[in-house]
């Protein structure tokens, strides 16, 4: 599976952004998939998933509100709408996915650990 993200790039405080993240190498449609951002000398922190059918999404508290997750499986691309970005979202943003089996697919995954496939990451500033 590789993941391949796009749309990052630098932007004042209350822009907006739309991150892309193309799957291929997999059946994109069984598998769940995340965002996580990394800020610079922090840890990654969870953003945003995804189920694998699309039905539940879920997102740290910080950009609840804000930021939308989609996915499209037809083009197998995720997307992450970002709207009045503030300074604090800056980091390189990654996407990330995994498949699930049964009973376990029911619940939210935010754990680094929990994804095996991760792309190579996007780079979001925020000024302002």
């Amino acid at each position: 599976v590789y993941l391949v993200e796009s749309g990052g790039g630098s932007v004042q405080a209350d822009d907006s952004l739309r991150l892309s993240c193309a799957v291929s190498g997999d059946t994109f449609s069984s598998h769940y998939m995340g965002w996580f951002r990394q800020a610079p000398g922090k840890e990654r922190q969870f953003v945003a998933y995804i189920s694998w059918n699309g039905a539940k999404t879920d997102y740290s508290d910080s950009v609840k509100g804000r930021f939308t997750l989609s996915r499209d499986i037809v083009k197998r691309t995720m997307y992450l709408q970002m709207s009045r970005l503030r300074p604090e979202d800056t980091g390189v943003y990654y996407c990330a996915t995994s498949f699930c089996v049964g009973f376990e697919c029911a619940k939210v995954f935010k754990a680094i650990d929990e994804y095996t496939y991760w792309g190579q990451g996007t780079q979001v500033t925020v000024s302002g």
